[in-house]
């Protein structure tokens, strides 16, 4: 099941290679780029740039901070923290190519002293207990049966007092997902769970929950707009890049899910 999520992220091959050539292709130097240039890929979730920073702006962060992203995919939210904050994010992610090319990407934008990425499995983190300041996770329990490894983890290596912001895709009441989506082209490597299952999830971790926010709304309009756009002309580099070619029904099933209630988003803030 691992190799299965890892295979449906990195079907493509070298995706810096591929996200380069496509900048080039629009008339953009590679040596000279900025995370603005970089925002219509690496930041692959819903709502993008402007979730991330909604989210980390409840961590309490400060330049000195070291924080945690799991499953950090082609590193898009380490880099938007990285520069907003000023802190040193490390990045875990289960497939070797997300962290390869996260790795690149955040040396193009004169990042990497502050990124680093390496692959690992979010059930079982392979860092020390109490290690970081601040831990998120940004769309990702979605392909993770085991949430109840996942955030037992998060807890784990987190120092007393941190905190822990979780936004997901959730299970919402308007019937089973409609597939292929973007982190799954079918049922067996989708994990959806409930509102009510991650507040007992986080919750029998030993997190204490201090806020919810569900951006249900806010994401609806944020698909169909993203489908407009890809209707009208799409941008050099999209999520495209590394989902091929399905990527198009993938965005027209999520506004569906999303207009449907099949599927919610909700952000989580916890503290340890």
């Amino acid at each position: 099941m691992v190799d299965d999520v890892a295979r449906h992220y990195s079907e493509g091959g070298d995706l810096a290679a591929r996200i380069a050539e496509r900048l080039q292709a629009a008339g953009k130097d590679v040596a000279a780029l900025t995370t603005a240039d970089l925002a219509a890929v690496d930041e692959f979730h819903i709502r993008g740039r402007q979730a991330t920073l909604e989210l980390a702006r409840s961590l309490n962060l400060s330049a000195g901070s070291h924080v945690l992203d799991i499953g950090s995919g082609l590193g898009g939210p380490a880099r938007t923290l990285a520069e907003t904050f000023g802190c040193h994010v490390t990045g875990i992610d289960l497939t070797p190519a997300f962290c390869e090319a996260a790795a690149v990407l955040s040396g193009w934008v004169g990042l990497g002293g502050l990124n680093a990425f390496q692959q690992g499995d979010a059930t079982s983190l392979p860092f020390p207990d109490r290690t970081f300041d601040a831990a998120m996770t940004i769309h990702v329990a979605m392909n993770i049966a085991r949430k109840d490894l996942m955030y037992a983890e998060a807890r784990r290596v987190l120092r007393p007092g941190a905190r822990f912001g979780v936004y997901d895709v959730l299970q919402g009441e308007g019937g089973q997902v409609h597939f292929p989506v973007p982190w799954a082209r079918e049922p067996a490597i989708s994990h959806l769970a409930t509102d009510a299952e991650m507040r007992r999830l986080l919750a029998d971790s030993g997190f204490n929950i201090l806020d919810v926010v569900d951006s249900t709304e806010q994401s609806t309009a944020w698909f169909e707009a993203m489908a407009e756009r890809l209707a009208q002309k799409a941008p050099p580099v999209t999520f495209r890049a590394f989902l091929g070619d399905d990527f198009v029904d993938m965005t027209r099933n999520q506004v569906r899910n999303l207009r449907e209630r099949r599927i919610r988003t909700v952000r989580y803030v916890c503290q340890a």
